[in-house]
C-alpha cells in the first residue's frame, strides 16, 4: 500500500501537495475531466481527473510544472434547455489560472454550439485557436513591502490605465512603455508622488478578451472590461510576455508604488464575463458548468439573466461562482499585494435572487473576510436594472455619481443647483447620513474613464465617437458638457480663459470637497480625446497620455490642491458637524454672498449662484471657500477669520487679491476663491 498523499478537492486550480501537481476543478453537471498538456511542438497529452469529491473533480497531474502550458476538456450532457453546455471538443481556460498566453483565432471552433444552428453542438476542436493557461512561477522577493494603508481621509484616487500613461512617456524606455514595468518606472511614479496622489487604480489588469467585432473594424478593447481570467495579470500589459513573467512583472510594480508610499487599487470585472449569451463563444466556465456560473433565465435555461448590458451575469447566488470571486480577492491581496478594489457593476453581484440585497451573501462575505478586512472597498453602485448609491454597507465607499452630476450642473450655471452643491460639497450627507455613514462613503469624481475628459468636457457640446465605428451613435449624449462658448480648440483668447477658469472650478470643487476624490488620471495635464467619450475601442494616439502637450498651469494648479488638501484637516474632514458644535473636530458654516446663513426660500431660489463655506478642524488652520458660478461677478461680504486674519490661499481667478484686513471680497464670474486663516501657533 503507497504511503504517498492522495490528491485533493482543494484549493482548486494547480497546487502541490508532497511535491506532486494537485489540480481540482469544480463542476455539478460534467462527467468526466481532462486536464490537457502542450508541448513546445503543440502536442496534447489529456490526464483524467479520476476523484471527486462532493462536486469537484481532482487528481494528480505530473505533467504540470512551473511554465507548463494547458487547459481543460469537461465531458458532459449538452442540454442547452436544461442550461447544459458541455462539449468535449471545446479547450476550456482554467478558472483558476494564475496566467494566460496567447489570443482568441475567432472562428467556429471557437464556438460551443453551431453558429447557424445555436442549440445543435459544434464538434470542431479549438485547440490552436485559444489562449492556454500557464503554470507561472508564484515565487517573489517581496523583500520589506508592506502596504501604506493610507487613511480614507487622507486618500485621494488616481484612475489610470496601464498602458495609455506610459505608452508615449519619452523618459519611459521604449521596450517597457505600455507595460507594468512602464508604470514601475522612476519617472512614471514620480509624476504621481509630484501630484500628490496616493493611491493607483487601475482600469482592469485581470485577463481580458479582444471582442471578434472590434477586430473586424481594426480597433481593439482598450479598457478591459471584458474578463476572462480573475487571477491572471493581463499579458498584452507585460514586457516580459504572457509566458508566466507578466505575473513577476506585475508584483515588481506593486513593489516600487509601494516603495513610493502609494497604494494599489483594482478595478476588477467579477458581473460578467466575456463568454457573452446564448450566441457566446465557450471559453471556460460555459464549458464547464454553465449554470454555476451563470444566472439562468429561470423557466427558458438556454437564455442568460443579464443586468451588465453584456449577455451574462455572474451567478452570486451559487456558492462555486462566490468562492471563486472570494479567492480571486483573496489571491490578489495575499499574492499580489494590492491594496484594495473597485468592483464594476457592483449592484450585479448583490442580486442573488434578482433584486439588489445590502445582506447579501458577496457582501456579507467580504465583510467577515479577515483577508480583506483591512483593503480598501469601492463600489460602483449600479447595474443596467438599477441604481444604488448610498446602498452598500458602512465600511464601502461608492463612485458617487450625483457628486459628478451637480458640480457639473452648478458650474454649468444651472437653475436650483445651490442645494444639491452644498450637500456634495459638505459629503452628501442626504445620501448618507440617514444610514450613518460618513462623507468618506463618497468617491467624488468630475469625470472617470467612462464619458469626457475634463478638457474635452470644457471643450466640447457633444460626444464625437466617429474612430469609434458606430456613427456616433454609442456613448450617452452628456447634457452637462460646459464647453465655455465654442465648439473645440479655437484661438479664441477670452474662450479660452473662460474653459481654463472651468476646469479649476471643477477640479476644486472635487478635491475641495468632503469625501474620497477620484481624479481621471490625465485631467491634470489637460489630455483631451478629441471628444470622444467613449474610448473604450481606441487602443491608440486617441487615449494614450501625450507627454508633449501637458498643460502645465493646469498641472501646477492640480499639484497645489493636492498639496493644500494634504496639508490641511480642515479640508478632508471625517465627520461633518454643524458649527457651533464646538465638541466636533470638522465644523462648517454654510453661509450665502452676505455672510448670512440661508433659509428656506434662498435654497430653492432658481436664481441663486453664490454660496461659500467656512471648514475648521480644533486647532488647524481654517479656510473659507467662495463659489460664484453667476454670469456676472458677485461681492462676499467675507465671514470673521477664526484665527483673526484671511490670506489667499488659491483661486481659478488669476486677476484676484486678497488684502489684510479683508471684509469684502469680488469673485468674479463664473469662479472660486480660497481664503485661508492660519492658526496661531
Amino acid at each position: 500500500m503507497s504511503n504517498s498523499a492522495p490528491s485533493r478537492p482543494y484549493p482548486l486550480g494547480f497546487s502541490t501537495v508532497d511535491g506532486r501537481s494537485n489540480f481540482a476543478v469544480y463542476s455539478e453537471t460534467a462527467d468526466s475531466v481532462d486536464v490537457c498538456t502542450f508541448d513546445e511542438s503543440g502536442a496534447e497529452t489529456r490526464t483524467r481527473l479520476e476523484h471527486r469529491t462532493g462536486h469537484v473533480f481532482h487528481g494528480f497531474v505530473d505533467e504540470l510544472q512551473v511554465g507548463s502550458r494547458y487547459g481543460l476538456r469537461a465531458d458532459g450532457p449538452w442540454d442547452p434547455e436544461r442550461g447544459l453546455r458541455h462539449n468535449v471538443n471545446k479547450l476550456l481556460l482554467d478558472p483558476h489560472a494564475t496566467a494566460i498566453e496567447g489570443q482568441y483565432a475567432w472562428s467556429q471552433s471557437v464556438f460551443g454550439h453551431d453558429m447557424n444552428e445555436p442549440e445543435r453542438r459544434d464538434d470542431t476542436d479549438s485547440a490552436g485557436s485559444v489562449p492556454l493557461s500557464v503554470v507561472a512561477d508564484p515565487s517573489f522577493d517581496w523583500g520589506d513591502d508592506v502596504s501604506p494603508r493610507v487613511p480614507l481621509d487622507k486618500t485621494v484616487v488616481y484612475e489610470v490605465h496601464v498602458k495609455g500613461f506610459t505608452q508615449l512617456h519619452p523618459e519611459v524606455p521604449e521596450e517597457i512603455r505600455g507595460t507594468y514595468a512602464g508604470l514601475a518606472h522612476p519617472a512614471a511614479i514620480k509624476h504621481l508622488v509630484d501630484l500628490g496622489v496616493t493611491s493607483v487604480e487601475l482600469l482592469p489588469v485581470q485577463q481580458f478578451v479582444q471582442d471578434s467585432h472590434l477586430e473586424e473594424k481594426g480597433l481593439r478593447n482598450y479598457w478591459g472590461y471584458n474578463s476572462i481570467g480573475f487571477f491572471a495579470p493581463h499579458g498584452d500589459y507585460a514586457a516580459a510576455g504572457d509566458g508566466g513573467g507578466q505575473v513577476a512583472e506585475f508584483k515588481e510594480l506593486v513593489k516600487a508604488l509601494h516603495a513610493a508610499g502609494l497604494e494599489v487599487i483594482l478595478d476588477v470585472v467579477y458581473n460578467h464575463t466575456a463568454e457573452g449569451n446564448h450566441l457566446g463563444p465557450t471559453l471556460s466556465f460555459k464549458g464547464i458548468d454553465n449554470a454555476a456560473y451563470y444566472r439562468l433565465v429561470e423557466g427558458d435555461e438556454s437564455h442568460y439573466f443579464d443586468t451588465t448590458g453584456t449577455g451574462n451575469s455572474v451567478n452570486v447566488g451559487h456558492p462555486a461562482a462566490l468562492g471563486l470571486i472570494m479567492d480571486s480577492l483573496r489571491y490578489w491581496v495575499s499574492e499580489m499585494h494590492v491594496d484594495g478594489f473597485r468592483f464594476d457593476l457592483a449592484t450585479t453581484l448583490t442580486r442573488q435572487g434578482g433584486d439588489a440585497e445590502l445582506h447579501s451573501a458577496f457582501l456579507t462575505l467580504i465583510q467577515q473576510d479577515p483577508v480583506l478586512a483591512p483593503v480598501k472597498m469601492i463600489a460602483e453602485p449600479w447595474d443596467t436594472a438599477g441604481y444604488q448609491v448610498g446602498g452598500f454597507p458602512a465600511d464601502w465607499s461608492e463612485w458617487n455619481g450625483k457628486f459628478r452630476d451637480d458640480a457639473r450642473d452648478y458650474w454649468n450655471g444651472s437653475d436650483a443647483t445651490l442645494g444639491t452643491t452644498a450637500q456634495r460639497i459638505l459629503g452628501s450627507p442626504d445620501v448618507y447620513e440617514a444610514s450613518r455613514r460618513s462623507p468618506l462613503s463618497s468617491v467624488n469624481f468630475i469625470t472617470a474613464h467612462d464619458g469626457f475628459t475634463l478638457a474635452d468636457l470644457t471643450a466640447y457640446n457633444d460626444k464625437h465617437n466617429a474612430a469609434n465605428g458606430e456613427d456616433n451613435q454609442d456613448g450617452e449624449s452628456d447634457n452637462r458638457s460646459a464647453n465655455g462658448g465654442a465648439e473645440g480648440p479655437t484661438e479664441d483668447e477670452a474662450v479660452n480663459e473662460r474653459r481654463a477658469r472651468k476646469r479649476r472650478n471643477l477640479l476644486a470643487t472635487l478635491l475641495l470637497s468632503a469625501g474620497v476624490p477620484m481624479i481621471l488620471g490625465g485631467d491634470e495635464l489637460g489630455r483631451t480625446q478629441g471628444g470622444n467619450n467613449n474610448a473604450y475601442c481606441q487602443d491608440n494616439e486617441i487615449s494614450w497620455f501625450d507627454w508633449e502637450a501637458v498643460d502645465t498651469e493646469l498641472l501646477e494648479f492640480t499639484r497645489t490642491l493636492l498639496s493644500l488638501r494634504a496639508e490641511h484637516p480642515a479640508l478632508r474632514p471625517v465627520w461633518f458637524r454643524q458649527a457651533p458644535d464646538t465638541g466636533a473636530d470638522d465644523t462648517v458654516d454654510v453661509l450665502r454672498s452676505d455672510a448670512r446663513g440661508f433659509d428656506d426660500a434662498d435654497w430653492e431660489n432658481p436664481d441663486a449662484r453664490s454660496i461659500a463655506f467656512v471648514f475648521s478642524h480644533v486647532g488647524a488652520d481654517s479656510f473659507a471657500l467662495l463659489l460664484n458660478a453667476a454670469e456676472n461677478a458677485v461681492e462676499f461680504t467675507v465671514p470673521e477669520a477664526p484665527h483673526g486674519t484671511w490670506e489667499l490661499a488659491l483661486s481659478s481667478d488669476d486677476e484676484q487679491r486678497v488684502s489684510d484686513p479683508v471684509t469684502t471680497l469680488m469673485v468674479k464670474e463664473g469662479s472660486f476663491t480660497l481664503l485661508r486663516s492660519p492658526a496661531e501657533r
